[in-house]
């Protein structure tokens, strides 16, 4: 069958993908593009900059599978595609471990003043003084909100820096981690760093915005490596501005790439910034392109 890869996949999932049987075409292409020619293809593959819109599905004769190389599904006109009986397929667990990691690395950046220091010292400054009043993670409370593949590595890795771990997730009622589960407000009030890990579902209100700052300890550290969306960008500059968030770690925008009004948070000193790299390690990449790859293969199997 014909495959059409558009946001590219590690090798390895190219190989398993031809070892199959099927014919992959690997292109970038633009909206319009996409639109005039997903008609020869049986499967599509995208990651999260191609838009599979309802004009795209229905422009998809042939389509049988939608198929995205990461966690969430937010670029996928989801229940639309179903009501097709298009099967969509992602690799939720894939990327767990480079975006836990990513968020335990911005946790020690505004711990540390990294982001600060490593500008200010290639610009020829000192700022021994300046950033002399750091904080350890070891003894601070997580609170981490989605326990689901990712929230689960980060809660391992908090553990291990000897951090108590809360967690709430709707849909997890136990666990075998050392975390306690709580409700929301309990989390938001007694954390001292909060992780979000947890989709952004459209239509739906930010998981964090100006009435749960409200609810949170002063001097919180705000994490998100979730999405764009999940966290009030505007709401958490004016918590960081009037000193309810001490700090904030972000690799994902509500526009990306960001526009000019987004800039003031970006620049905000006690921000650290990543340009929505959470899965982006070569591990992860591997794992992503051989888990979609073998999936997708099933999938087709049925035809």
């Amino acid at each position: 069958m014909k495959i059409i890869i558009t946001d590219g996949i590690d090798k390895k999932g190219e190989e398993i993908l031809r070892n199959a049987g099927h014919t992959l075409t690997i292109q970038k292409l633009n909206p319009e593009e996409l639109i005039a020619q997903i008609g020869e293809y049986d499967a599509i593959i995208v990651r999260s900059a191609t838009k599979v819109t309802k004009d795209v599905i229905d422009a998809g004769k042939n389509l049988k599978v939608i198929a995205r190389g990461g966690v969430g599904l937010d670029n996928i006109d989801v229940e639309y595609a179903k009501s097709k009986g298009i099967e969509i397929l992602n690799t939720p667990g894939a990327s767990a471990i480079s975006v836990a990691e990513l968020a335990i690395a911005h946790m020690f950046a505004v711990a540390r003043f990294l982001n600060l220091s490593n500008i200010e010292m290639r610009q020829g400054k000192w700022p021994k003084k300046e950033y002399s009043k750091g904080f350890e993670l070891t003894g601070k409370t997580l609170g981490i909100i989605g326990l689901g593949n990712i929230g689960k590595e980060v809660a391992k890795r908090a553990i291990g820096l000897q951090m108590k771990v809360l967690a709430y997730d709707p849909y997890v009622t136990s666990t075998d981690l050392n975390v306690e589960l709580v409700s929301k407000d309990e989390l938001l009030s007694r954390s001292d760093i909060i992780s979000l890990h947890l989709p952004k579902i459209k239509g739906e209100p930010p998981a964090i915005a100006k009435p749960e700052f409200e609810k949170m300890k002063k001097g919180v550290v705000i994490i998100n490596c979730a999405r764009g969306g999940v966290v009030s960008e505007k709401d958490l500059l004016e918590a960081l501005n009037n000193g309810t968030v001490l700090a904030a770690g972000i690799d994902v925008f509500e526009n990306e790439p960001p526009t000019e009004a987004q800039m003031e948070l970006i620049n905000h000193p006690r921000v650290s910034v990543t340009p929505h790299i959470g899965a982006s390690t070569i591990e992860a990449q591997e794992r992503v392109g051989i888990e979609i790859a073998q999936k997708v293969v099933e999938a087709l199997s049925k035809y």
